[in-house]
């Protein structure tokens, strides 16, 4: 490519004084000392195969993600199925249905046991199949290898070795971690983007040895040798020690030439690396934790309420056991057709203790009913048709991308419906790294009717408001408008104008040369000059549009490049000492190219916050150009360069509130031999060998960057994805904390934890970092990174400690002591203040004070920071979280969070890999979470509730007919009632409640986002529920009991005088028990369709068709059963009687509770479900939104914070001007202000 050949002959190490501070000649560096523990890994360059075999033996570069392999899987699996307290209990009960004592046959126990832990395990396989094809499409990618002769060849990663050569091109992933040798630039510079490792947009400068800058084609690898020595695998991102002995020398490494796996190569056409680490032994991997196995807290609790059945189920064994031993010993004798001198063990009443004991371990297996078995297979099947319907959700379907969203476990569905925090990435999850060049100030006068998305959605509101009040009013006092025409214009004028990436300014006193009929013409010239030339990019020509494109280091840098070409300076070639601009300036028709001679380039840094050139141009006088935070520039300035400080001030505090990232833009001009004197004592520092050579070059730019002259400020919008600002609205409305963890700078997250502050001051802002950074006449912190960096080392670490400790002492004791029920607070902190918080002894103030605060940034932490934390807010609160990101630097807080949601993205699919649910895009996390974890909650609840119900009334008639025949160990019903029982007979109807119950639709659940805390408030499965359908449970058995009891204990079960029998008698109550639970289960849905009707009626007319059916057969396989319902209970009007009867008075109570909760204490959902069926959302629309009001949690942070901002402040400036209209009015002042109160 002719650009890249071009680029290529650019030295691009001469751009940078700080991004790469190896000095120029390396071979003077001392190699480091690689010796002892941590330091034992030897890499023979090119020859990948000395590391396959012992002593080194190190892994290749297959990574997986799967929980379970061929060989664990059956272990792993079994333990998982065992860790629920009831399939402990059946596998017992399994086991002992072997000996003569049980009252089952075998099969009957082993085969539902069998059949819940074979479906349990095959869902598990399935799932983890599935991560494991996704590990596959990784491993499968492909890279260029050296293979011999210096031929390279696209081969699979997972075959890469430790000690192979790799060629990696523009725009690919790095396979592993690798040792840079060359690159396409002539001094071995190469970009690498690490947005999927830290979160940062900005390109990282990684330059090779001099030693290696030779081995620049694929024929130099055909002899090349090396051996490296570092250090072991570890997590750290931003270190490496080691020593490269080549052609018998030895050079020191350090992070500068090491490019890790997962990161990017942009802006360079290609690079030369050797292999180091692979696999899971890559720093990316390193930071990743091994695949956790996650239980939602509901499955927890199930296990508290086993225990309690369980305990229920030893109480009434033990009451059976003592009446058993009481009638075995005292009754028995005189029962003589028992025969009880030729009695077995189990029936001795010469031996009723050891009876007792049998008939222990009898009652535990028939009472087994009370614990349902089928519960959890119900449970695994309701969650996989949860999770399909999450994946067929159209809503949640992104057509761009073509990617649906995909439940990757289904085990934690009701787990979406009970978050309490969610833990963000910021980078490529919430915002689209680019940024819209929007509004500008210069010489103190603001630029740019283009209104931001906080300035459209304020605006859309206040006219909604306005449309509310009445004309009459509007027209008998005189208001002035609001100034929403600008909003409006850019609105209209969007069609008329096509879009430029990167550039949405809109001002005709700017645009087409009209700059120049300013009146600070000139000062606007050397604004644009300095957009233009103030950077590091470099022009390319792309073939396809005929155009310049620009490779920037920053999407901010991208966009004032555009910027500048649009306001007629384009910035369209750079060599190695100029950089060309092509000016419509004097004349708009006639561009000049000017050339300008760059001298010194100090380039931007996250430490620096600003960047400066030093030029020189055609008329020779020399400029140093900056560009910076507002904060680090103004104390910069010359006394006589504040002329426009407070204009430009007021601009920067209202492009703020505006949602906008700002820069400050300044100059000055420099005598020649001001220049030459300083450039002299750059030069000494910049050549210095030592470790004080960076604070020799920061000490010798300060002198330098002064007494600026302010030119303006820019204003650029930094573009959220998509439906990300409303998504956020929508979340904190619903009563969700939201915690943004970046690795990029405060700066740009900022804006998505937005906080309002009336005052315009840092009051709400609680910045942790070291006391000497802090302004001591106020308790608020100035955030100044330079400071914070310079004074890390400077103070002792348990003064540090202090600091902070302090600093949050004060801090909540100031929140505690806020009297504003408005206001609200944001905490920000950094990485490495971070390290300090999360230790033992500081960890729970630090918890403590950010659960206080509305919104917690923490900025520039490592990925197993992101993981610390996580796990802190985790354990600390004792509430769900949930972590979302789409890079690798995220995976660490996926597999750490409750809830771990991935993005998938274009940066790779580590996040996804190692996620529970993967979206396309962060804004359809308002769908998963405020609909389907709102419905899988509480369809999960009330399914188990149920559960426990219907369990309960089936499993206690067994104890009373037990108890009622002298504690014999018998059953009433028929082996095959009680398999069909929860199999067959009840188990569609509670699968139906599972997967299609809805209390309110799918937009009712969008419009009432409040609704979602009766997830996090557990209103649905809390002991009370549990304890209530317990008790509902047990009235059900002990009606269905005794109402058949009392129906045929004494009376003729038909016409002819026939007595039931006890198969009569059982089958009778069964039937009891099959209406009353499948009447139950209607009358606890709220939402019914076709589906449901056929299911219900469907299970009981199955019962009658199983009697029907079954009894037809011969008596040798129908036994008891043969033509009973045909011949005995369908003639009979008894049974029919007492089946409706018992059903009626069994459902009663719960239909009396039901009512009672409706009339005098309503749930949102009962009022919102009343409304709709009386069809009052339409007849009275003024109620449907107040209800709406009602339903929304109220939020101090996010986009409608912002807005609700920007309202207040355009209300505060009308209610000013309608001020100053009736002090010239006649109206009584006191009638016209109440007309304002009104109005607004």
């Amino acid at each position: 490519m002719a650009g890249g050949r071009i680029r290529a002959r650019i030295h691009r190490s001469q751009l940078y004084t700080f991004a790469c501070l190896k000095p120029g000649s390396t071979e003077t560096d001392e190699p480091h000392t690689v010796e002892g523990p941590g330091y034992s890994r030897l890499v023979h360059c090119n020859e990948s195969h000395m590391h396959q075999r012992p002593p080194l033996q190190y892994g290749s570069n297959y990574i997986s993600t799967t929980r379970y392999n061929i060989v664990s899987f059956v272990p792993k699996a079994f333990f998982e199925q065992f860790r629920r307290v009831a399939n402990i209990y059946f596998l017992v009960a399994a086991i002992c249905s072997l000996f003569p004592v049980s009252p089952f046959k075998p099969m009957s126990m082993i085969a539902p046991l069998a059949f819940v832990l074979g479906v349990s395990m095959l869902k598990e396989g399935l799932e983890d199949w599935r991560r494991f094809m996704q590990d596959m499409k990784v491993n499968s990618r492909k890279a260029s290898m050296h293979t011999t002769n210096g031929i390279f060849s696209n081969k699979h990663w997972k075959t890469i070795r430790v000690g192979d050569v790799v060629k990696v091109e523009k725009d690919k992933f790095f396979p592993a971690d690798l040792l840079l040798l060359s690159s396409s630039y002539e001094d071995g510079l190469c970009y690498v983007e690490t947005m999927n490792l830290d979160g940062e947009t900005n390109l990282k400068v990684k330059r090779s040895l001099e030693a290696t800058l030779c081995l620049d084609s694929d024929e130099c690898f055909k002899d090349f040798k090396g051996l490296i020595k570092c250090e072991d695998p570890n997590p750290s991102l931003y270190t490496f020690v080691g020593n490269l002995e080549y052609e018998r020398q030895i050079y020191p490494l350090d992070p500068a030439q090491i490019l890790l796996r997962d990161s990017k190569l942009r802006n360079t056409a290609y690079i030369y690396g050797v292999v180091i680490f692979t696999g899971h032994d890559t720093k990316v991997m390193q930071n990743s934790m091994e695949a956790p196995s996650k239980r939602s807290s509901i499955e927890k609790k199930m296990d508290y309420i086993i225990y309690l059945l369980l305990a229920a189920l030893m109480v009434i064994s033990l009451i059976s056991s003592l009446g058993f031993f009481i009638l075995t010993k005292y009754k028995m004798p005189e029962w003589w057709y028992l025969r009880p001198d030729q009695a077995e063990t189990c029936y001795d009443p010469e031996n009723a203790f050891a009876s007792a004991m049998c008939h222990a371990v009898a009652a535990l297996m028939l009472y087994g009913y009370l614990i349902p078995i089928s519960l959890y297979v119900s449970i695994e099947m309701v969650k996989f048709l949860q999770a399909i319907f999450i994946n067929k959700d159209i809503d949640m379907y992104d057509e761009e991308s073509g990617v649906a969203a995909d439940a990757r476990t289904s085990n934690l569905n009701e787990e979406l419906g009970q978050v309490d925090t969610i833990l963000s990435d910021k980078t490529g999850t919430l915002t689209c790294n680019q940024m819209d060049f929007l509004k500008c100030s210069i010489a103190g006068i603001a630029y740019g009717v283009r209104a931001s998305e906080v300035e459209l959605a304020a605006a859309k509101q206040m006219a909604l408001d306005l449309e509310d009040n009445s004309l009459e009013d509007a027209a008998q006092y005189p208001i002035p408008e609001i100034e929403l025409k600008t909003v409006v214009t850019c609105k209209d004028m969007k069609g008329d104008k096509r879009h430029i990436k990167g550039f949405s300014f809109e001002d005709s006193r700017l645009m087409e040369g009209n700059w120049m009929k300013e009146p600070h013409a000139d000062e606007i010239l050397l604004f644009f000059r300095i957009l233009a030339l103030c950077h590091t990019a470099v022009p390319e020509y792309n073939d396809q549009t005929g155009k310049l494109t620009y490779e920037a280091e920053s999407p901010d840098e991208g966009a004032f490049l555009i910027a500048a070409r649009e306001f007629g300076f384009e910035f369209v070639k750079r060599t190695q000492s100029s950089v060309f601009v092509n000016e419509k300036y004097p004349d708009a028709t006639k561009p000049i190219q000017r050339e300008y001679k760059i001298l010194n380039l100090l380039d931007f840094t996250s430490k620096r916050k600003r960047m400066s050139v030093i030029l020189q141009d055609e008329e020779g006088q020399i400029f140093v150009l900056c560009k910076g935070a507002d904060s680090i520039i103004f104390e910069r300035l010359a006394k006589h360069g504040r002329v426009h400080e407070e204009m430009t001030t007021r601009h920067l505090n209202e492009f703020g509130d505006n949602g906008l990232r700002t820069l400050a833009l300044a100059y000055k001009k420099l005598e020649e031999k001001d220049y030459v004197a300083w450039d002299n004592e750059f030069t000494k520092a910049k050549t210095a060998i030592g470790g004080d050579r960076e604070g020799m070059l920061e000490k010798v730019s300060d002198m330098i960057e002064k007494d600026f002259i302010l030119i303006g400020a820019t204003a650029v919008e930094d573009k959220l994805q998509k439906g990300v600002a409303q998504c956020i609205d929508k979340l904190a409305q619903a009563g969700l904390k939201i915690w943004v963890l970046t690795g990029d700078k405060v700066e740009t997250a900022i804006n998505i934890g937005y906080v309002p502050h009336p005052e315009k001051s840092s009051s709400s802002m609680v910045c942790l970092q070291p006391s000497e950074t802090r302004n001591e006449t106020n308790f608020h912190f100035i955030y100044n990174p330079r400071l914070i960096r310079q004074r890390w080392e400077e103070v002792p670490e348990k003064a540090v400690k202090e600091s902070i400790l302090n600093q949050m002492t004060n801090a909540i004791q100031m929140i505690k002591l806020e009297k504003d029920p408005h206001a609200a607070f944001a905490l920000i902190i950094d990485g490495k203040t971070l390290t300090y918080a999360l230790e033992d002894d500081m960890k729970l103030q630090f918890l403590g004070l950010a659960v206080e605060c509305a919104s917690v940034i923490c900025c520039r932490v490592s990925p197993k920071q992101k993981g610390l934390v996580t796990r802190l807010v985790k354990e600390g609160t004792k509430k769900t979280t949930l972590a979302i990101g789409d890079g690798a630097n995220d995976v660490g807080m996926i597999q750490e969070a409750d809830i771990g949601v991935g993005i998938s993205g274009v940066e790779g699919m580590q996040a996804v890999m190692a996620s529970d649910f993967s979206l396309a895009q962060f804004r359809f996390l308002e769908s998963l979470l405020v609909v389907h974890g709102h419905w899988c909650y509480k369809r999960i609840a009330q399914m188990i509730c149920y559960f426990i119900y219907k369990n309960i009334a089936f499993g206690l008639t067994f104890f009373y007919f037990e108890a009622a025949t002298a504690f014999s160990g018998q059953t009433i019903y028929y082996d095959w009632y009680m398999i069909l029982f929860n199999v067959f007979l009840t188990s569609l109807p509670v699968i139906s409640l599972g997967v299609l119950e809805q209390d309110v639709s799918y937009d009712i659940c969008l419009q009432f986002p409040a609704l979602y805390q009766q997830g996090p408030q557990n209103l649905f499965f809390n002991w009370y529920r549990v304890l209530g359908w317990m008790a509902n449970g047990l009235q059900a058995s002990l009606t269905i009991f005794f109402f058949n009891i009392l129906a045929f204990y004494m009376d003729a079960f038909s016409s002819n005088g026939r007595m039931p029998d006890k198969a009569i008698m059982g089958t009778t109550m069964f039937t009891c028990i099959i209406w009353v639970v499948n009447c139950q289960i209607a009358l606890t849905m709220s939402h019914f369709t076709w589906i449901q009707y056929i299911i219900i009626w469907g299970s009981i007319g199955s019962w009658y068709i199983f009697l029907v059916a079954y009894g037809m057969l011969s008596p040798t396989w129908s036994e008891e059963v043969y033509m009973l319902f045909v011949d005995v209970l369908a003639p009979s009007k008894s049974f029919w009687a007492t089946t409706l009867l018992v059903t009626i008075t069994c459902n009663i109570p719960y239909f009396l509770h039901s009512s009672m909760m409706r009339c005098f204490y309503p749930m949102d959902h009962h009022i919102i479900q009343e409304i709709k069926y009386y069809k009052k959302d339409v007849e009275d629309k003024y109620l449907w939104t107040r209800e709406q009001s009602k339903a929304r949690q109220s939020t101090k942070i996010g986009f409608s914070v912002r807005v609700e901002d920007k309202i207040r402040q355009l209300k505060g400036r009308m209610k000013k001007r309608a001020s100053l209209v009736i002090m010239g009015s006649k109206i009584p002042r006191a009638q016209a202000a109440a007309a304002v109160d009104d109005l607004l």
